[in-house]
């Protein structure tokens, strides 16, 4: 069931620039944004429409305080499986995406099959998320956890240059 990715996009200095500017200030006007890449607001905003349709620009959020919201428990935790055929992959994806508390779920080629980063208010809380979600999900064999004691650095793919 894997699918070949499209190739990377072809991206000129006005298109980085847009990102760029998108990626911190998502809010900004197009005549804001039109002024600070040096185009008129037209090309600009046809830019920004290709770009979305070309899913580069996957779409626009705010981003909230993890510690304001009393969500700054982040856990790490190495998951093996008991089965690894594609039906089970597809059964553990499918569960591990419906659990609120998964912030991320990546597949490894290493000595364990998923790496996935879970946050919650506190250990007690952690402690239900893996016994509640966690270890019930699909095929779990066992897991390690590794507490976070804290983010020295943390960013997203709008962080990285375009």
């Amino acid at each position: 069931m894997s699918h070949t990715p499209p190739p990377p996009a072809e991206l000129d200095s006005f298109d980085r620039k847009i990102l760029e500017i998108l990626s911190g200030e998502a809010r900004i006007s197009m005549t804001e944004l039109a002024t600070r890449v040096g185009l008129s607001k037209t090309p600009v905003l046809a830019r920004v429409k290709r770009l979305e349709k070309d899913g580069i620009i996957t779409g626009y959020r705010a981003q909230l305080s993890a510690a304001r919201l009393g969500l700054d428990h982040v856990a790490f935790i190495e998951l093996k499986l008991s089965d690894t055929r594609e039906a089970a992959l597809t059964a553990f994806n499918d569960a591990v995406r419906r659990l609120p508390e998964v912030e991320e779920c990546h597949m490894i080629a290493g000595g364990f099959d998923y790496l996935i980063k879970v946050r919650t208010r506190d250990i007690r809380d952690y402690r239900r998320v893996l016994g509640d979600g966690i270890s019930r999900l699909p095929h779990v064999a066992s897991s390690s956890t590794y507490v976070a004691m804290e983010a020295v650095k943390d960013r997203d793919v709008s962080d990285w240059d375009a």
